[in-house]
């Protein structure tokens, strides 16, 4: 079974609307979902209506919640301050894939493993999840 710690922009985005197809991670049956509170806050945060919100509260139902470790990061990744904490919390969910649609910061390591997590977009996952 993966284990999948979302980036808060992939909760942003599952919960920005009703529709979204990122919710298809929430629904797939050999997948667990986890993040850290770090990355729901910042979801919330850029959330702006009610609606939004309550449906990111029903999506954190489903979800495992772990925090970053204090460590230093991984040798020859280098990540802006405010993304390290959502690396060391996926290294410390033992997470088997890192979802994500930061491109700017986390694209440099996309199809490759960090320490054993594999750094995805979520449409790149799906589609490895749909075969």
């Amino acid at each position: 079974m993966d284990r999948l710690f979302l980036d808060a922009n992939v909760l942003f985005s599952a919960a920005c609307r009703a529709d979204s197809g990122l919710r298809r991670l929430w629904r797939l049956k050999n997948a667990e979902l986890c993040t850290s509170r770090y990355a729901m806050e910042e979801a919330r945060f850029n959330l702006a209506h009610e609606a939004q919100l309550r449906r990111l509260a029903g999506l954190a139902k489903g979800m495992t919640f772990l925090e970053a470790g204090r460590r230093a990061l991984p040798a020859g990744v280098s990540l802006p301050e405010k993304d390290v904490p959502i690396l060391l919390a996926a290294l410390e969910a033992r997470a088997t894939h890192l979802i994500t649609g930061d491109i700017q910061h986390f694209g440099p390591y996309f199809d490759e493993a960090i320490e054993g997590i594999l750094v995805l977009t979520p449409s790149e996952y799906l589609k490895t999840a749909a075969r």
